[in-house]
């Protein structure tokens, strides 16, 4: 069967790229950091996942240079706050577009919580959250060498907060805590109410 085939470089012909539709679903990295100053930026990114288990190191990508990125390079730190239902419309509220050092996490009435190894909060209601410090950031280039303005931050997970009430015989209770997940155009978002199990040959 023929499938609709095109080249990005010479665009889609749809109405709307489906690249972030296909790469889905994509967890949210919920990305708080601090400048040199001290003052807080929180920040979601689909452009974001895990790269290794050990030692655990996630990453996020952000499209132009952002103060996420940007503080993290600065300070060498930053934590990923797991978004779920009940935080995304203020997980959306974080995306608004904010003067240079407004606390996102303030503005969408958010409190935080001390990390313990890194100087950036958690965002408190959060089920879980990753510190991390800066392992390094790649400047992505494309096939002919020149920068796409992207960046990929990459951190290794120092500590690790979760909230007891989502732990079930030692188990971290996805389905309880409900995350969310971009899937692509504006405003889809799905949310894990089910888990199925299939165990890999030889495991």
């Amino acid at each position: 069967m023929e499938t609709y085939f095109y080249e990005p470089r010479l665009g889609h012909g749809l109405p709307h790229d489906p690249f972030k539709a296909i790469l889905a679903p994509r967890p949210v990295g919920w990305i708080s950091t601090v400048d040199a100053q001290g003052r807080v930026n929180l920040a979601p990114y689909s452009f974001f996942n895990g790269f290794g288990g050990n030692p655990p190191i996630v990453g996020f990508s952000s499209e132009g240079r952002k103060d996420s990125s940007g503080n993290a390079q600065t300070t060498g730190e930053f934590v990923c706050n797991l978004v779920t239902r009940s935080l995304a419309e203020a997980m959306n509220q974080t995306a608004a577009p904010l003067a240079h050092g407004q606390d996102e996490m303030a503005f969408a009435g958010l409190a935080a919580a001390p990390s313990r190894l890194v100087r950036p909060p958690r965002v408190a209601l959060s089920p879980a959250a990753f510190e991390c410090k800066v392992l390094q950031v790649i400047v992505l280039k494309d096939l002919d060498g020149v920068a796409t303005g992207a960046e990929l931050v990459l951190g290794q997970v120092v500590g690790v907060h979760i909230d007891p009430a989502y732990l079930k015989d030692g188990i971290f209770d996805t389905v309880a805590a409900q995350p969310i997940a971009r899937c692509g155009y504006r405003g889809d978002y799905a949310e894990v109410t089910a888990l199925f199990e299939m165990i890999r040959p030889g495991g």
